[in-house]
């Protein structure tokens, strides 16, 4: 059986790893990046994705 974590399960973790002296700036900002990373995860696992060869393409015709 597969184990998945909770959003809270997730941001318990992140927080725990940062330093006592972590502000609450900081604190944030990882918060922040962790939800992007999850709904990027989600989206991946929609097929909501773009080739790489296509993001390439669209940086290079800008």
């Amino acid at each position: 059986m597969m184990h998945i974590q909770t959003a809270k399960q997730d941001a318990i973790a992140v927080i725990q790893r940062l330093p006592d002296t972590a502000d609450m700036e900081e604190i944030m900002y990882r918060l922040y990046v962790l939800e992007n990373i999850r709904c990027g995860q989600e989206d991946a696992a929609q097929g909501k994705t773009v080739p790489a060869e296509q993001v390439l393409k669209d940086l290079q015709t800008g």
